[in-house]
């Protein structure tokens, strides 16, 4: 238990250091926005394009590891969307965002920092990637599809999916991915220069993302709708990792500390963009409490699954 938290310590140290910087003033909500397009743009591509690239392309594109993470996640996508909607009444937007809530995680700034104390840079940044391949290409895509479904929100929902496809174009995490795999698969070899380029800026991808989660959350009001904001909750820190782990068992094997990156990365907390995503539709404080609140309750869960992974399948990195 001591190791487990060893490991959780200090991620949320450093979330709670961008709180505090955040909540004194020493760095402004812009100064946040800046940092986190430092990372997004730069520091994380370039992780996922190093680690990528000097892997086999089998390795890479592991497909019981895909469809695991992605039936997984759609399963509980579809399952939380079809609760509220015929079960508790809500509209389509509420309905799709308790969904989105429950089945996207915060793989790339919460996710990569814990996995890789426990897995290592290898696995945990081959997760990463198999993990935003299944976000960023479908998941996120279909909810926002979902989210503009039925004649009061505007744009047909086809042409929303048209248009996430073609910002996956424009996104620097995707091209990483893809650029990673062209290299890996054609075998070509970085300069000298250019490769420590890349690793400069992989390396600087943990503590920035980190920081900036804690400095976001600074502006959050937290108000109302108690029982949406638990289930929403906890069905991502526990329904959403049972329901991979359950595609894991069913589906041909992952290798075991795969197979622990894709439920380590399923424990996360939802993406961090979650309030943004609900602003059209008015409902960014219930989602902004919710991400929140979850981010609270994840050092609790996180420790628990990280002791359980230790145990069961006997990971000792």
């Amino acid at each position: 238990m001591l190791h487990t938290l060893a490991i959780t310590g200090p991620i949320y140290f450093v979330i709670a250091l961008g709180y505090l910087a955040g909540h004194i003033g020493l760095f402004s909500h812009s100064d946040m926005r800046v940092l986190g397009k430092f990372v997004i743009k730069f520091a994380l591509p370039a992780l996922l394009f190093t680690a990528l690239s000097q892997r086999s392309v089998t390795e890479i594109l592991n497909v019981s590891y895909l469809l695991a993470y992605a039936v997984g996640s759609l399963i509980v996508l579809f399952a939380a969307l079809t609760f509220a909607r015929f079960v508790q009444g809500k509209t389509m937007p509420q309905s799709t965002l308790i969904g989105m809530g429950m089945s996207l995680s915060n793989s790339g700034f919460i996710g990569y920092p814990i996995a890789l104390q426990l897995l290592g840079p290898a696995v945990s940044a081959v997760g990463l990637a198999l993990c935003m391949i299944v976000e960023n290409v479908l998941v996120l895509p279909l909810g926002l599809a979902l989210l503009e479904r039925g004649p009061d929100h505007g744009r047909a929902w086809y042409r929303t999916a048209l248009l996430s496809a073609r910002g996956l174009l424009l996104n620097p995490m995707i091209l990483a991915i893809l650029a990673g795999i062209v290299v890996a698969l054609l075998g070509i070899q970085l300069s000298e220069p250019l490769s420590r380029t890349v690793n400069m800026l992989a390396t600087a991808a943990t503590a920035p993302a980190l920081f900036v989660i804690g400095g976001s959350l600074v502006a959050l009001k937290v108000k109302g709708r108690r029982s949406d904001v638990a289930m929403v909750s906890l069905g991502k820190l526990l329904l959403h990792p049972l329901s991979v782990f359950a595609m894991l068992w069913l589906l041909p094997p992952v290798a075991p500390e795969l197979r622990a990156a894709a439920i380590l990365y399923a424990s996360m907390p939802m993406l961090s963009i979650y309030p943004i995503l609900a602003q059209k539709y008015h409902e960014e404080g219930f989602c902004a409490v919710t991400l929140l609140v979850t981010i609270a309750v994840s050092f609790v869960t996180i420790s628990a699954v990280l002791w359980v992974l230790r145990a069961v399948l006997g990971l000792t990195h």
